[in-house]
């Protein structure tokens, strides 16, 4: 038997890595660095001052760096019961986890004057849901030039009315506004405030600011750098025009919905005047597509608003974003595609263009794999809880949403449960990059083979 030798098996495995049979997918480095952004985040508020009293279990630490670094805001343990230190971890996986790791990369590379290898590149493609390499570097220019703009603006305007009107002492109100601006334009949901925003209804400055940081974090990127560059209505993208209307019609859909559902509930709405009403209202609606705050007490909402607030988690906001669901683009497809199907339209159209057919497959791929795992979680925590069937589907499309609004029932959930929450998650902050890369892999290859049509019948 011939000895074995160690340069030939180093050889075999530089072939097999310049071949491609050892390399991972995009989504599976993806799912690495979020994954190790994690364990990171874990190890950190594992220390014993993270906690404000007393140290955090390892279990109380992983379930609160997955849901700061997925920017989901599910909450086992409260943000006052962690110590300052225990605060600023969440606040920079927060950050961290916003934007993704993969941009801090393609921005470090830049700045060290690399070039970056076909996978880098397919990497950050993939993280920034982009086609094309040639706009990838200003991608993630703009993400990152964007980012500290809408925070840095956001921070200096609740410093100064929390300091001024609020009458905070100068600290707490700069620490306040930093982390709530970045919760918001991170659509995590964090809140250092008792009741979340319940305590703000009454303070029209405060609503609109973070609402407007929401709704721009929410929206994509790609969306408000059309807008900066074009700046009239004219001259955009229809894609852009779209869904920016799509976007306010959700908002204001939302709005409406929970105004008129929870105006008579004095557990809710029903205790305050018209103007708080319509705050608090408006706050909710903008939150819900993805960020997570409360502008009044979830757990006393009827059933119907419950149904409701489940239905915008899932939809969620826009791709490029720091939003989570199926994202907006998605739901304007499939929506799009029933119409055209019930108007007996051969083609679907869109602001007067033809939507391709593989944008269509994607999307109702999307939205099905999706649904199945929001109701294999369910079926879990159905069987794990004895809790009301309608609390149990929002703690799962808030968790698979990335979204965070909980009936105040997160802590109250058995482990079990809990792990459930854990890959919800973590599914819906990478699950979507890896279907959309596994399609796009079948969609390469396409067989010579041709097969006769088969009648079935549907519906």
């Amino acid at each position: 038997m011939r000895a074995f030798d160690p340069r030939k098996g180093l050889d075999t495995y530089r072939r097999l890595r310049r071949g491609g049979s050892l390399a991972a997918s995009p989504p599976t480095l993806l799912a690495a660095g979020f994954l190790a952004l994690i364990a990171v985040g874990t190890l950190l508020l594992s220390l014993p001052f993270a906690g404000a009293s007393q140290s955090l279990t390892f279990f109380q630490a992983l379930f609160t760096a997955t849901a700061a670094v997925t920017v989901t805001g599910l909450a086992i343990v409260e943000l006052h019961d962690l110590s300052l230190y225990g605060q600023w971890v969440v606040l920079i996986l927060i950050q961290t986890g916003g934007l993704g790791f993969v941009t801090f990369a393609v921005l470090s590379a830049i700045k060290l004057g690399h070039r970056m290898s076909l996978r880098q590149q397919t990497l950050a493609l993939e993280a920034f849901n982009q086609t094309s390499t040639a706009r990838l570097r200003n991608t993630a220019m703009s993400v990152l030039r964007i980012t500290v703009a809408i925070e840095a603006t956001a921070i200096v305007l609740l410093f100064l009315w929390w300091w001024g009107s609020q009458r905070m002492p100068a600290a707490t109100a700069l620490y306040h506004a930093v982390f709530h601006a970045v919760a918001a334009f991170n659509n995590s949901g964090y809140a250092l405030f008792e009741g979340s925003l319940g305590g703000f209804v009454s303070d029209t400055p405060t609503i609109a600011v973070l609402s407007a940081v929401v709704i721009l974090g929410g929206i994509g990127f790609p969306i408000i750098v059309e807008v900066m560059q074009k700046q009239r209505w004219h001259t955009l993208q229809p894609y852009v025009r779209l869904m920016i209307v799509s976007a306010l019609v959700l908002n204001l859909a939302g709005f409406a919905g929970f105004w008129l559902l929870e105006a008579h509930n004095p557990k809710t709405l029903g205790g305050l005047g018209w103007a708080d009403q319509a705050r608090a209202a408006w706050m909710q609606s903008v939150s819900m597509r993805t960020a997570g705050f409360a502008a009044f007490d979830l757990s006393a909402i009827d059933d119907s608003t419950a149904l409701m607030a489940a239905v915008l988690m899932f939809i969620g906001g826009g791709s490029m974003s720091t939003a989570g669901g199926i994202k907006l683009g998605t739901f304007v497809v499939i929506m799009a595609a029933v119409f055209a199907y019930v108007a007996q339209r051969k083609e679907i159209v869109l602001m007067h263009r033809t939507l391709a057919p593989e944008m269509v497959q994607k999307s109702l791929a999307v939205v099905v794999v999706t649904v199945l795992t929001a109701v294999l979680g369910l079926m879990l925590l159905t069987i794990f809880e004895d809790i009301t069937f309608i609390s149990l589907l929002l703690e799962v499309i808030a968790a698979l949403s990335t979204t965070g609004i909980s009936q105040a029932l997160t802590p109250q959930l058995s482990t079990p449960s809990h792990c459930v929450l854990l890959v919800l998650m973590f599914m819906g902050r990478i699950g979507p990059l890896t279907l959309v890369y596994s399609l796009a892999i079948r969609n390469r290859s396409h067989s010579r083979v041709r097969h006769p049509e088969m009648e079935f019948q549907v519906g």
